[in-house]
């Protein structure tokens, strides 16, 4: 499973880099700005969570994200998974994590599921941004299917 969610993190990162370069040539919207902002923001607090860290943010809606901060945001956060997957073994992913939720509410998840949230929760706020890029007017969003990366990846 380990070695699934690592490749997934490479999707991930793929998708992630080719969502932000259609957001900078549309001139970064806003609201793309913020769902960007925001899916970096939890993936960062969900590792937090997962190395049983104390939170460096007090939500996962940072304010005034730039298009730099993104591009540098999402290299980061990819080496940060991958690094924190490497450094665990298979049985470490059944291990249950203790949290806080932002608004307080105390919760428990397995790491496993925990990663499969930041990977979906990636997913969705990609699909967010492209919908937000339409609205601003792009005509043609890039291709961000797992099967075009695997085609991208094997070529």
């Amino acid at each position: 499973m380990k070695t699934y969610f690592l490749k997934m993190f490479g999707y991930n990162l793929f998708a992630s880099n080719l969502i932000i370069q259609a957001m900078e040539t549309a001139g970064s919207p806003d609201m793309t700005l913020k769902l960007m902002g925001h899916l970096l923001a939890a993936e960062q607090a969900w590792l937090e969570r997962c190395k049983l860290v104390p939170p460096s943010m007090p939500n996962s809606w940072p304010e005034n994200v730039t298009i730099e901060q993104c591009k540098k945001q999402v290299s980061e956060r990819y080496e940060a998974w991958v690094t924190f997957l490497n450094e665990i073994n298979e049985d470490d992913l059944n291990k249950i994590i203790p949290y806080h939720s932002f608004t307080g509410d105390y919760f428990e998840n397995q790491v496993g599921d925990i990663v499969t949230q930041v990977l979906n929760h990636g997913t969705h706020t990609r699909a967010q941004i492209g919908q937000q890029l339409k609205l601003a007017g792009v005509k043609t969003l890039p291709v961000t299917d797992y099967s075009y990366y695997l085609r991208v990846l094997n070529s």
